[in-house]
């Protein structure tokens, strides 16, 4: 999966986690109300729109229809919509971690050069960190860090970035460590400036 194609992944988990948030303080919401409320912290419009449509074909939030002014939406099962978010973030960890340990596989063979597998440990690296932001973010809501779920996906972040982490130390290259985090922080620094 390429990084834009997971970093969308990961914004509409996100734009998802702050409508079920928003819903399950709430109760009953109007549409306009929810679309606002959710857009203050993340997503625009169009994504919030397109991600409470998909709740509801999910059948996690119910729509009710009074007259196409007054739309409300209601959470049908929170403990259910929550392990169906956890289960797509623990699919998302999964295959990261099955990723990384190919990418190990193909570096013990000596296989890649020294430019493909520093890129290669940095996009790793982002996707976990993005995944592991995901994660902090949510341990602050009670029912998401209740779920069992929730600690088999911190498991495997940990297991993830043990793996990179060992990739690292085993490059034959003295200065490898050094480029990852030279990189690491460019890129860090990058996203600060646009703010």
């Amino acid at each position: 999966m390429n990084t834009s194609k997971m970093r969308m992944v990961i914004d509409t988990n996100i734009i998802r986690t702050e409508i079920l948030r928003v819903l399950n303080e709430s109760g009953k919401l109007r549409g306009t109300e929810l679309t606002s409320r959710v857009i203050k912290k993340v997503g625009n419009e169009k994504l919030v729109h397109r991600e409470i449509s998909l709740l509801v074909e999910s059948g996690e939030v119910e729509r009710r229809m009074f007259s196409k002014a007054h739309i409300e939406y209601e959470l049908i099962n929170l403990s259910e919509s929550v392990n169906n978010q956890l289960k797509s973030i623990h699919n998302e960890i999964e295959l990261i971690f099955e990723g990384i340990n190919e990418f190990k596989e193909v570096i013990s063979e000596n296989k890649l050069e020294f430019q493909e597998r520093l890129r290669t440990v940095i996009h790793f690296m982002h996707i976990v960190q993005s995944i592991d932001g995901v994660m902090k973010l949510l341990s602050h809501y009670p029912t998401f860090k209740k779920d069992k779920m929730f600690s088999q996906i911190s498991r495997k972040i940990s297991d993830s970035l043990e793996n990179l982490m060992d990739c690292i130390v085993h490059q034959p290259e003295e200065e490898f460590l050094n480029e990852v985090i030279v990189n690491l922080r460019v890129s860090q620094i990058g996203t600060e400036n646009l703010n």
